[in-house]
């Protein structure tokens, strides 16, 4: 399967790719419409063995760098193109407006801080 994956990698070169059908094999269900592959699916081939690699090394850039041969600044800036390359989902979304006049009524935020995260300054 994994040489199936470098393949495919490889015919597409980082164009778009749509999969139309998809089957379950232990169910016997197959699945026809238009599916985006996952985020970490779209990578190249290279930065796909990068992350796996990195996960491998518990995130661990010391290890990567034994791993791979290469300094701990190349090995931010493979992560930082990565990273550029993927969507994130926000992990600390900005606070709704309720949430940011509870917060100024608790005191944590200041009338000038308030305003400001209100989009007001």
């Amino acid at each position: 399967m994994a040489k199936d994956w470098k393949e495919l990698t490889e015919l597409t070169r980082g164009a778009a790719i749509e999969v139309e059908r998809v089957k379950l094999k232990d169910k016997g269900i197959t699945i026809e419409s238009s599916f985006e592959l996952p985020p970490l699916a779209r990578l190249t081939l290279e930065d796909q063995i990068f992350v796996s690699a990195f996960i491998k090394c518990r995130g661990s850039i010391k290890s990567m760098e034994k791993f791979f041969g290469i300094s701990y600044p190349t090995v931010k800036n493979r992560l930082s193109n990565i990273a550029g390359k993927l969507e994130f989902v926000e992990i600390d979304p900005p606070a709704s407006g309720n949430e940011i006049l509870q917060q100024l009524d608790d005191g944590e935020l200041s009338v000038e801080e308030a305003i400001k995260k209100l989009g007001g300054g």
